[in-house]
């Protein structure tokens, strides 16, 4: 007979039950720090030829500043004590290019940022945790912002750049529909495909007041004939039949009459210049951003839109079912690594801004250009600190950052594996509710409060384990390795 109680004492050891929030953590340390910078690459000013360009960032070990300047090593127990914030300083790798003449690198501190206790940079992975005030069995996997423990809580949401069918009911009228939450790098874009009443497809997305046709869409992405267009979505004779009524009442022939047309909607009564160069603008930064933001990334965009509209006529047809948004494999975690970046990201942004006018003050004043006096340091520390405090994050959301319940230990573990989901508590959605049959073995089936939060506040069942995903650049390595053709732009 196989004793369970081996498999359970190895299992729940207090490493294992918030490795998600640690390891998270620790990912965004080692990636997500970097992916910020590298996507802002360089701060330009407006001088000629002035810039600065960013390079690493590292971050050192948490420290405490003491009334004399000096600095020594923090322990959590310190920080809760002195109520103090258990942080450690950024520094970033930065030269200033002043009117085309490079001057010298520097590694300028940037800001605190808080620290996760037991992640991979915490004092407490050196030492034996006794001898600095600290309990062994604690799990560690929250943080101490001005002396009180805080935890992230884990959130889920609909899974970004995945396309979802459902039917809405309009005027008394089943409309089919295909959405898409097309996310890059903090922005995130919800693309509809769906089809109206006379079975015309129509398009819309951020920046454009009302729906578009598909056709005037393909046509604005480069693909200006008919049949290139039909067959891009289907080859199958019904649907082709719906694409070639699409294709007789589009509003527009060619590609430069579709950039006109959607240059007319997004910037009414300006010249025709402006018009067209806003329509570009809008059509590669806000039309499905997650494949590309250059304009080589049009024809990829529109494949992808005809993927969109092949599923709506699809599900129109019948061959295929709506969407259940319940299902997990439609859901995704955000933990406390992503969370840490989405706040990094506009408190670095708020930075960058404030860099930019120290730097052009200080070159009208004909002072030097230096990145070490430029940078206010507070400027990004209070913007991180700030949501951590209160629990009020980026996008509007609200506790999203707890204070630790410290009761017992079974209170500490259960709100450090709590999943909360966006959906208002004021309404009923009964389905979001519900115990999903894919929840078996992820979601504790009992766990949840009573009340206006049943069903929406839920904990990770006992052996859960988050997977965190995989680089796109790995899979797209993967297929060109197998032979796949990549598309021409």
């Amino acid at each position: 007979m196989i004793d369970s109680r081996i498999l359970a004492r190895s299992y729940f050891t207090h490493e294992r039950l918030v490795k998600h929030q640690i390891d998270s953590y620790n990912r965004f340390i080692d990636e997500g720090l970097q992916r910020v910078i590298n996507e802002q690459g360089l701060i330009e000013l407006d001088i000629e030829n002035t810039y600065v360009k960013l390079g690493k960032i590292e971050i050192g070990r948490p420290v405490m500043k003491e009334a004399d300047g000096t600095e020594t090593v923090l322990y959590p127990s310190i920080a809760r004590l002195r109520n103090l914030t258990y942080a450690a300083p950024l520094y970033l790798q930065c030269q200033v290019v002043d009117e085309g003449k490079e001057l010298e690198e520097e590694w300028v501190r940037i800001g605190m940022l808080p620290v996760m206790v037991k992640s991979k940079i915490c004092n407490l992975n050196n030492v034996d945790p006794v001898t600095v005030g600290e309990d062994p069995l604690d799990p560690g996997g929250y943080f101490i912002i001005n002396g009180t423990e805080r935890a992230l809580m884990t959130l889920e949401d609909l899974a970004p750049n995945k396309i979802l069918l459902e039917r809405e009911e309009r005027y008394g009228e089943p409309i089919e529909m295909a959405k898409c939450f097309s996310q890059r790098s903090g922005y995130r874009a919800l693309i509809v495909v769906e089809r109206n009443k006379n079975n015309i497809l129509e398009v819309t997305f951020p920046q454009i007041p009302k729906p578009i046709q598909f056709v005037v869409m393909m046509r604005a992405l480069g693909i200006e004939s008919d049949q290139e267009i039909v067959e891009m979505v289907s080859s199958d004779p019904e649907i082709m039949k719906f694409m070639l009524e699409n294709v007789e009442v589009s509003e527009v022939e060619s590609h430069d009459e579709a950039i006109d047309f959607i240059g007319k909607r997004v910037a009414p009564g300006q010249s025709k210049e402006y018009r067209l160069q806003r329509a570009e603008q809008v059509i590669d930064q806000y039309f499905l951003p997650h494949i590309g933001i250059e304009k080589e990334a049009r024809k990829a965009k529109a494949f992808f839109l005809a993927r969109m509209a092949e599923a709506v006529l699809e599900f129109y047809l019948g061959y295929r079912g709506e969407d259940d948004k319940d299902h997990y494999a439609n859901k995704r975690l955000k933990l406390a690594g992503d969370l840490m970046e989405e706040i990094f990201r506009v408190a670095f942004l708020r930075l960058i801004k404030d860099v930019k006018y120290q730097l052009e003050r200080a070159k009208v004043r004909g002072r030097s250009m230096k990145m070490s006096t430029a940078v206010r340091a507070d400027v990004l520390t209070d913007r991180i600190m700030h949501p951590m405090a209160t629990g009020n994050w980026v996008g509007g959301r609200t506790g999203v950052s707890q204070l630790i319940d410290r009761h017992n230990y079974l209170s500490i573990l259960s709100q450090l594996r709590r999943v909360i989901s966006p959906l208002s508590r004021s309404q009923p959605h009964f389905e979001a509710r519900d115990l999903h049959p894919t929840q078996f073995g992820r979601i504790c089936p009992s766990e949840t409060p009573e009340g206006p939060n049943c069903g929406l506040v839920k904990n990770f069942a006992e052996y859960a384990e988050v997977s965190v995903g995989t680089d796109e650049s790995e899979i797209k390595r993967l297929l060109l390795g197998l032979g796949i053709e990549p598309i021409k732009g």
